[in-house]
């Protein structure tokens, strides 16, 4: 008795009629005349941090570092400037150079980063304060005051340029703009 011998079929790829849609954030950057400038992602508001100032045209390479980082993908960027012209672009991750105050070429390796000082008093004297972003800690000198060091590209990443130094036994708080 001879068995039924099957064929297997191999499966065919289904075809479709429309291609499956690449789907991108899609980030619009509208400008004011004033300079200010708001900014969504796809549909929905992105606001700069609490406290901080508006949005402005000097904020584009920051706001795209920021979504960049953020979606780790490339992006579909519309700018809208004030006077009616309209930019588009693909913003691709790693593609472009980060925002920073102090390029890094100018800055050979082993030079010693400038620095932004906030200067605060009333803490006790050898305590751990805290400086806020909290990228580093420093001691408070024998009469209670302190010092809180950044390097300028630290300082360039806030928003707000605003740093908070936080005596950690005290209680000291001093809030400041470095110089």
């Amino acid at each position: 008795m001879s068995r039924p011998r099957y064929k297997r079929a191999l499966a065919e790829p289904e075809h479709r009629d429309e291609p499956v849609p690449v789907v991108l954030p899609h980030v619009s950057m509208s400008t004011a005349a004033d300079g200010t400038m708001t900014v969504t992602v796809d549909g929905a508001p992105y606001e700069p941090e609490p406290f901080a100032p508006p949005w402005r045209r000097e904020d584009f390479a920051r706001v795209l570092d920021q979504l960049t980082d953020r979606h780790r993908s490339p992006l579909r960027v519309e700018v809208r400037e004030a006077d009616g012209t309209v930019f588009t672009d693909i913003i691709t991750p790693g593609t472009r150079r980060r925002f920073s105050s102090a390029p890094e070429a100018a800055q050979p390796a082993g030079a010693v980063p400038e620095l932004a000082v906030l200067h605060g008093e009333g803490f006790v004297p050898g305590e751990d304060v805290a400086v806020a972003v909290v990228l580093t800690h420093s001691d408070a000198a024998p009469d209670g005051t302190t010092h809180g060091l950044l390097a300028a590209d630290q300082l360039a990443a806030s928003p707000t340029r605003e740093v908070i130094l936080l005596g950690r036994v005290s209680g000291t708080l001093t809030i400041g703009h470095p110089q």
